[in-house]
């Protein structure tokens, strides 16, 4: 499964996608909560991996303060976030092929945005994660938890399961460490959700 046939995929769908999920407030105040926490201890510019239409983006720029820059790759998505949110840069990349400098960014977001990636092919997108993240600086990666490499229908594309362990011995080769670690069943919802944050050390 290639970047490209992902962002395919979402393209087909973005309109109806960003009538749904496509504003802070019709998401969990929970994740608001978790992003702009971590947003607030990261310096420096931040990238949005995998940013959707956009609105994490806006929300990392803490009103035009922070600079911002969003990865996705669907060219719909990119399109929209434009056109929505003028504090942030938005640019379709693959994320195992990042258009960023050596070390040039704080801090990365990636919030359920390497849930399609394969397992075989998720190392090469954590080790573009390490080389454009300065040291000190930290990853949000948010992830559905359960049977690590784990295949499951997902209503864009095949999807897969990760837990905080798995993803840690996946991140250690790349000089992260977790710094903290959560999972969690929301009332309703059909998956446990998961979230941690890794630190660049090296």
């Amino acid at each position: 499964m290639t970047m490209t046939e992902i962002g395919a995929a979402y393209d087909s769908r973005a309109a109806e996608y960003i009538d749904l999920f496509g504003t802070i407030d019709q998401l969990a105040e929970r994740d608001r909560e978790t992003i702009t926490t971590w947003r607030d201890t990261t310096s420096g510019r931040l990238l949005d991996a995998g940013c959707g239409p956009g609105l994490w983006s806006q929300e990392l720029t803490t009103n035009g303060v922070r600079e911002v820059v969003g990865l996705d790759a669907s060219a719909e998505f990119v399109t929209a976030a434009r056109a929505r949110y003028r504090d942030a840069s938005f640019q379709r990349a693959d994320l195992a092929a990042l258009p960023l400098g050596d070390r040039s960014i704080g801090g990365i977001l990636a919030w359920y945005s390497i849930i399609h990636t394969p397992p075989a092919d998720l190392p090469a997108i954590l080790g573009e994660f390490a080389r454009v993240l300065a040291p000190g600086g930290s990853a949000l990666i948010g992830f559905f938890d359960g049977e690590p490499g784990e295949a499951f229908d997902h209503a864009v594309h095949t999807a897969y399961y990760w837990s905080p362990g798995a993803l840690g011995d996946l991140l250690a080769p790349h000089g992260f460490t977790v710094a903290q670690a959560r999972t969690r069943q929301d009332p309703g919802a059909r998956r446990r959700q998961g979230d941690l944050v890794a630190t660049r050390t090296e």
